[in-house]
């Protein structure tokens, strides 16, 4: 996917105003439009003007395009930096998702999700929508964050901000939403709306979660495998002992029920084992590793047939 520089676009800096970029529009869309012009490109160039112009004229989706920063260039291969939205405060809706397809890929996989809220039109009542992102182990205890959240400036140049105390209650899986009443938007004789912040998980060193289940890799050495043994594994709640059964083999997974999120249904922790080797970097344990060649008959090609 190829990224767009809807400011080269339209042709005019990061830093015009709403007029201007309006001004930018109407001009070349007049020169482009399919009915009028002789240009061999035409249809194409004001199908790219309207993506560029849909997104500028906007204030919450420029704000949001904008904190991608100024360094891409045109072309470029790119992909969205991993939550590259977090904390941006949106009032949702403004197109539906059928005129979101008729853009490209680029615009698609930017405002293809957050910003189909409340398709038809903007809510009466003015809520607000942003994703947060927590410690997974601010779910596993509950807990109270500070968090700073970034909204459009009136003049869609720039964003304000704005911090809340937020409390996280236990048990809260990715994709779930917290509702704080009256805090969203207001204005306009309109009662204020409400602020829907939806959950993701910071990444975690050791962790990997899917819905309420949780999963660690956890290295073990190859007579831990081959003989069995108890070993202890680290999990969101503290440490837990671990048997392992015999002839246990890589990627092998082990189930400890209910130690995932404690969500209403608690999820499990699945233990994925990963085999480490000892490194063979001296005479003593190159000759140890020679002696399990020449004594021990194992071809671990045996079930590709060679």
């Amino acid at each position: 996917m190829k990224y767009k520089d809807y400011y080269k676009i339209l042709g005019v800096a990061r830093e015009a105003s709403q007029d201007e970029v309006k001004r930018a529009y109407r001009k070349l869309a007049r020169k482009y439009h399919p009915d009028v012009s002789k240009e061999p490109d035409a249809e194409a160039r004001f199908k790219e003007l309207g993506e560029a112009y849909e997104v500028l004229k906007d204030p919450e989706k420029r704000a949001a395009y904008n904190q991608l920063g100024a360094n891409w260039k045109s072309g470029q291969d790119f992909r969205p930096p991993p939550d590259w939205n977090a904390g941006f405060e949106f009032q949702g809706g403004g197109f539906n998702e059928g005129e979101a397809a008729a853009f490209s890929d680029f615009f698609e996989s930017l405002f293809g999700r957050e910003f189909r809220q409340g398709q038809g039109g903007r809510p009466a009542s003015r809520d607000h929508h942003a994703r947060v992102l927590i410690e997974l182990e601010d779910s596993f205890n509950g807990a109270t964050r500070q968090i700073t959240l970034h909204a459009p400036a009136t003049d869609g140049r720039g964003s304000v901000e704005r911090s809340l105390n937020l409390r996280i209650p236990k048990g809260i899986k990715p994709g779930q939403r917290i509702r704080l009443a009256g805090q969203g938007g207001n204005g306009d004789g309109v009662p204020a709306g409400d602020l829907y912040l939806e959950v993701e998980f910071r990444p975690h060193p050791y962790y990997r979660v899917d819905g309420a289940d949780i999963y660690i890799d956890l290295p073990v050495a190859p007579w831990e495998a081959a003989l069995g043994a108890n070993v202890k594994v680290p999990t969101p709640g503290g440490k837990v002992d671990l048997k392992l059964p015999p002839n246990s083999e890589g990627g092998k997974k082990l189930r400890l029920k209910g130690r995932g999120i404690p969500a209403r249904q608690p999820g499990d922790l699945y233990v994925v084992l990963r085999i480490r080797l000892p490194r063979a970097d001296d005479e003593t344990s190159r000759e140890f590793y020679r002696r399990m060649e020449r004594e021990m008959a194992f071809n671990p090609r045996s079930d590709l047939g060679v």
